[in-house]
C-alpha cells in the first residue's frame, strides 16, 4: 500500500465516524511560549483540553507535521542510527473533545488496523496502564483492560508502567493513562524463538509502537497534584512512517516509499550505495530525514538563524551537511537538490512544500555553502590546536571553543584527532558543554503557579478593534517567576481591549484603574493557548472590583500606522518587483516596522524610491479601512486576500482592505491611511538566500527622522562656513583628501624603506634563527609591507612588530615559511598567546598573523616574551 493511500484511508475512515478533517498546523509554533515546534498532534488543540476554548467540532482527525529535536522529546541523536526515529514525522490522529471516550477509541483503532489496513492481528500487542504506587496512587486502567480483553487474547495485553503508559503534556496541564498498540514485524522464525510480548517497549527495531491512545481525564497542578478534568477527552497519535513500514512489509521506515526516493537521489548525487556499509547507511538516513525537517520548517516560515527556533533548524541542516562531508565525501553543496524529490513526493498532501520549493532550495543551498566554509576554517584552526598541544591529548576546553565559537562539530574533531594519532579530552569538553548548558538553563528558568480562578468564564472576548478602554472583571491570575524578569503576574479578564502579541505586532501596554484610584500597569500582552494574558508587576488589591482597562493610546496609534504600512508595502513590492514577492515575516513596533519578503536580488535605488512613492501615494489617497471579521476562508482567498505561509487559519477569518490591498490579518490598523502621515524606508538588505528585509518608519518617527536630518544639514553647512552648496563643498573636500592620501602613501613608503635598512641591522641570530622584536611607528598596512620586504631579503626570519595607534595596541608576527615547516612555528598561535599581554586576541596564517588589544602598556612584555618561542 503506497503512503498516499495509507494517509487517505486513515482520514476517510474517521470521516465516516463523524470526524471533521482539519489541516495540519504549522510545524513552527507562534502562540505557545512553552514550545518552539509542534512535537505532537495534540499541540494545536491544547486550548480545548485546557478549557480555554470550546471546540466547534467535538470530533476531529488529521495528519500533523511534527518535529522532535529539543526539550523532553529529543530524538535527534538517535536519528539515522536506528530505523525508526525521526526529527520531522507525520502523526495521524483522532480527537474527541468531551464526546466519545475509551470504548470508541479502542474499537475504532482496532477496526482500522485490522479490517481497513488488514494488519495481522497475531502481530499486534496492546499495553494498558498498570497503575502507580507513587504520590499519585493511581489505580490500574481496568476499563481499558476490559475493553481490550473483549478484542484480543489476554496474552496480547501488556501492563505498562507510568513512564510508558501515562501521558503528560508537561509538568503542568491535562494528562491521563494511555493504551499503546505495538506491532511485531519480525519473521516467523524469529517470533517462534522469542515472544513479541517480551520485546514491547524494549527498543527493538522490529517490535515498535505504532499508535498511542491517550485518555485525558486529569489535570496536573503546579504542586504536582492531580485533579479530575471537567470533561474527558481522547487524544491519539499514530506514527505514519512506522505504519507505512508495517503495511509495506519492510523492516525499516527508511525502506518505505516515504524515504526511498530521497535515498535513491542521494545515491545518485554522491555515487554511494545504500545497504552496503553501516557508516554510509547512517549518513544517508540522516540526510534523508533532516532535509524533510529543514524544508518543512522553511515552508512554515522559519529560516535558519543563530537564535531560537532558527538555531535548531540550522543545527539540523548542519548535522546533515557534516555527515555528507565526513562519510559521503560531499565537499560541495548537494542537499538542496533533494528538495525537488521531496516536493514531488509530499506536495500533494502538503502543498506548501510545492509552492515554496524555490525558496526552500535557495535557503538550503546558501546554508550549505556557509557551513562548508566553516568546516574548512575549522580544519585550519584544529590543525593549529594540534600543533600547540603537548603530548597526544587535546584539551577539551579548546575543542569546545572550536565547537561553540566556530560551529565545528565535536564528533568531527574526535574523528580527525584519531586519524592523526591524538585523543580528545572528552571529560574536559563535556564539562565545558555542561557549564554552558547550565548557564543557559539558569537564564531561561521559569516557574508558573496554578491559575487562581475567580470567575467561571472560559471564553475571553477581545474588543480592542473598537475601543481602547473598557470595564473588565478579573477572571483568573497566576504568579510567574523567571531569572530574566523576576516575579511577575499574568491576568486574564472576561473582556479586554489589549491586543496580544501576534502576526508580528507587539502586544499592547497600558494600565488598570480601580474605583478607589489604585493603578496597576500592564507591561505586555501575549496570547497563550488562545487566551489573552496580561503581564503586570503587581495585582489589584481587591479582586471583586470592576477595573477600567486602558490601552496606551499613543503606542497603539504608532503601532497601527506601522502595521498598516506593512500591508501597503507588501502591495507595493508585488506591484513593482513582481508577484513572486511573498511576505516571510514581519515585526511591527511602535517605533519602526520590519518586513521580510522573497526576492532574488538587492533592490536598486530607483526601486526603493518607487516603493516609497507607491506607499506614500496610498497614504495621500486617504484610503479607508474596510474590515470584515467573519469571512469564510475560501471566500476570502477567492476575493484575492493574501494569506501567509506558516500561519494557521480557521474556517472563518478577518480580512483587512485598504484600496486594492486585501490581506487575512488579525492585527490592528488605522481607520484611514491618511493617519500614517508618511512612510520612509531606512534600510534594505539580505536575511538569507532569496529573502530580503526592509526596515521603515512612519508617523512621528518620520517627523523625528526629518528633524534630525535637517539639524544635521545645518550643522554641516556651519562647518563648511555656511556654504550655499554643501554637496559641492563636500565633493571638493573629498578630492583634496584623495590627493593628500596619495602624498601620505608616498611618504610612508619612503619611511618604510629607510626604516627597513635600520631594522635589518638590528636583527640578531638566536639558535640559528634571525630574530627581531621591536615597537615601530607604522600602521598595520605599513608593518605588513615592512615584514614581507625584510623576509624577502633574509632567510629564517622571525619578526614581532608592535605599534600603538589611537590608544590601541597591535602585534604583528612574521615567520619565514622555511621556519614554519622546519621548526613547527605558527604565527597565528603565537600572536594569540602574546595577545593576552595587550588584553586582546587575534590570529592569521602560520607565516603571518596579527593581534589587537586595548592595553598598549603590555607591548613591552609581549616583545620580551617573543624570544621564548625560539629559545
Amino acid at each position: 500500500m503506497k503512503s498516499q493511500e495509507v494517509r487517505s484511508k486513515f482520514l476517510d475512515f474517521y470521516k465516516t465516524k463523524g470526524h471533521k478533517i482539519v489541516a495540519s498546523a504549522p510545524m513552527v509554533i507562534k502562540d505557545d511560549p512553552t514550545l518552539m515546534f509542534t512535537n505532537a498532534g495534540m499541540n494545536q488543540f491544547k486550548e480545548f483540553f485546557l478549557g480555554n476554548t470550546i471546540s466547534k467540532n467535538k470530533r476531529v482527525a488529521d495528519t500533523q507535521k511534527c518535529l522532535r529535536v529539543s526539550g523532553k522529546h529529543n530524538d535527534l541523536e538517535e536519528v539515522g542510527r536506528d530505523t525508526y526515529h525521526h526529527t520531522m514525522f507525520e502523526m495521524l490522529g483522532n480527537w474527541s473533545f468531551g464526546d466519545y471516550f475509551k470504548k470508541e477509541a479502542i474499537q475504532w483503532a482496532w477496526e482500522l488496523l485490522t479490517e481497513v489496513y488488514g494488519l495481522d492481528k497475531g502481530s499486534l500487542y496492546v499495553s494498558v496502564f498498570e497503575g502507580s504506587k507513587d504520590a499519585d496512587k493511581l489505580e490500574m486502567d481496568k476499563e481499558a483492560y476490559d475493553l481490550w480483553k473483549a478484542i484480543v487474547p489476554e496474552d496480547k495485553i501488556i501492563m505498562g508502567n507510568k513512564k510508558d503508559n501515562f501521558w503528560e503534556m508537561g509538568d503542568q496541564g491535562p494528562c491521563g493513562p494511555c493504551s499503546e498498540i505495538h506491532i511485531d514485524i519480525r519473521s516467523k522464525e524469529e517470533k517462534a524463538k522469542v515472544s513479541g510480548a517480551s520485546l514491547v517497549n524494549q527498543d527493538h527495531p522490529q517490535v515498535v509502537e505504532i499508535w498511542n491512545l491517550v485518555f485525558m481525564q486529569y489535570n496536573r497542578k503546579a504542586n504536582g497534584e492531580l485533579e479530575n478534568l471537567p470533561e474527558k477527552h481522547v487524544d491519539t497519535g499514530m506514527g505514519f512512517e512506522r505504519l507505512c513500514m508495517a503495511l509495506q512489509g519492510v523492516k525499516s521506515n527508511y525502506d518505505t516509499d516515504v524515504f526511498m526516493p530521497l535515498i535513491r537521489e542521494i545515491e545518485t548525487i554522491t555515487n554511494q550505495r545504500y545497504g552496503k556499509n553501516e557508516e554510509i547507511d547512517i549518513s544517508i538516513r540522516v540526510i534523508a530525514d533532516h532535509v524533510r525537517a529543514v524544508a518543512f520548517s522553511i515552508a512554515d516560515g522559519q529560516l535558519p538563524s543563530n537564535t531560537g527556533a532558527g538555531y535548531v533548524i540550522r543545527r539540523i541542516l548542519r548535522r546533515a551537511v557534516r555527515y555528507g562531508f565526513t562519510f559521503l565525501g560531499a565537499k560541495k553543496p548537494f542537499i538542496h537538490r533533494l528538495v525537488k524529490v521531496l516536493s514531488r513526493n509530499m506536495g500533494e498532501a502538503f502543498p506548501e512544500i510545492k509552492e515554496q520549493y524555490q525558496l526552500i532550495e535557495n535557503v538550503i543551498k546558501e546554508e550549505e555553502h556557509s557551513f562548508l566554509n566553516t568546516l574548512e576554517q575549522g580544519l585550519v584552526l584544529l590543525d593549529s590546536v594540534i600543533k600547540s598541544t603537548n603530548g597526544n591529548v587535546v584539551d577539551g576546553q579548546k575543542a569546545f571553543e572550536l565547537y561553540d565559537t566556530y560551529g565545528f562539530p565535536i564528533d568531527l574533531t574526535a574523528l580527525i584527532l584519531e586519524e592523526k594519532g591524538y585523543q580528545l579530552d572528552e571529560n574536559g569538553f563535556n564539562d565545558a558543554l555542561e557549564a554552558q548548558k547550565k548557564r543557559s538553563r539558569t537564564a531561561s528558568e521559569i516557574s508558573k503557579d496554578d491559575w487562581t480562578i475567580l470567575v467561571n468564564d472560559p471564553v475571553e472576548e477581545f474588543i480592542g478593534y473598537d475601543t481602547l478602554e473598557a470595564s473588565v472583571k478579573l477572571v483568573k491570575y497566576r504568579k510567574v517567576t523567571s531569572k530574566k524578569d523576576g516575579e511577575q503576574y499574568q491576568m486574564v479578564f472576561n473582556i479586554t481591549p489589549f491586543y496580544p502579541e501576534g502576526g508580528g505586532q507587539v502586544g499592547d501596554k497600558g494600565y488598570l484603574e480601580a474605583s478607589n484610584g489604585d493603578v496597576v500597569y500592564i507591561i505586555d500582552t501575549k496570547r497563550e493557548n488562545n487566551e489573552i494574558v496580561h503581564f503586570t508587576q503587581n495585582l489589584p488589591k481587591d479582586f471583586s472590583m470592576v477595573l477600567r482597562a486602558v490601552v496606551d493610546k499613543r503606542q497603539r496609534q504608532r503601532t497601527e500606522s506601522n502595521h498598516t504600512a506593512t500591508h501597503l508595502l507588501h502591495q507595493a513590492l508585488r506591484e513593482i518587483l513582481g508577484t513572486h514577492v511573498e511576505q516571510k515575516g514581519s515585526a511591527v513596533h511602535s517605533k519602526y516596522l520590519r518586513f521580510d519578503f522573497s526576492h532574488f536580488s538587492k533592490l536598486t535605488t530607483e526601486e526603493l524610491r518607487d516603493v516609497e512613492s507607491f506607499v506614500n501615494a496610498r497614504i495621500e489617497g486617504q484610503l479607508p479601512l474596510e474590515e470584515n471579521r467573519n469571512v469564510p476562508v475560501k471566500e476570502a482567498l477567492a476575493q484575492g486576500a493574501m494569506a501567509l505561509f506558516g500561519e494557521k487559519y480557521g474556517d472563518a477569518v478577518r480580512t483587512v482592505r485598504f484600496g486594492q490591498s486585501i490581506e487575512l490579518c488579525g492585527g490592528t490598523h488605522v481607520k484611514n491611511t491618511g493617519d500614517i502621515w508618511h512612510f520612509k524606508i531606512t534600510s534594505e538588505g539580505a536575511v538569507a538566500s532569496g529573502i530580503r528585509r526592509i526596515e521603515a518608519i512612519t508617523s512621528d518617527a518620520v517627523k523625528e527622522f526629518y528633524f534630525k536630518n535637517n539639524r544635521a544639514l545645518f550643522e554641516i553647512k556651519d562647518l563648511l562656513n555656511n556654504t550655499q552648496d554643501p554637496v559641492k563643498a563636500v565633493e571638493s573636500l573629498q578630492e583634496e583628501n584623495i590627493k593628500l592620501k596619495k602624498q601620505v602613501e608616498v611618504l610612508l613608503r619612503d619611511k618604510t624603506k629607510n626604516l627597513k635598512g635600520d631594522l635589518m641591522n638590528e636583527v640578531s641570530e638566536v639558535n640559528g634563527i634571525q630574530f627581531l622584536a621591536k615597537k615601530v611607528d607604522l600602521d598595520a598596512a605599513g608593518i605588513k609591507d615592512l615584514s614581507f620586504e625584510m623576509g624577502s631579503n633574509k632567510d629564517n626570519l622571525f619578526l614581532l612588530f608592535a605599534t600603538d595607534q589611537g590608544g590601541k595596541a597591535l602585534l604583528s608576527c612574521y615567520i619565514s615559511k622555511e621556519l614554519v615547516a622546519s621548526k613547527n612555528l605558527n604565527a597565528g598561535t603565537i600572536v594569540r598567546e602574546l595577545g593576552k599581554y595587550i588584553q586582546g586576541g587575534g590570529g592569521g596564517q602560520p607565516f603571518f598573523a596579527t593581534a589587537g588589544g586595548k592595553n598598549p602598556a603590555g607591548i613591552a612584555e609581549a616583545l620580551e616574551k617573543a624570544k621564548d618561542y625560539i629559545s
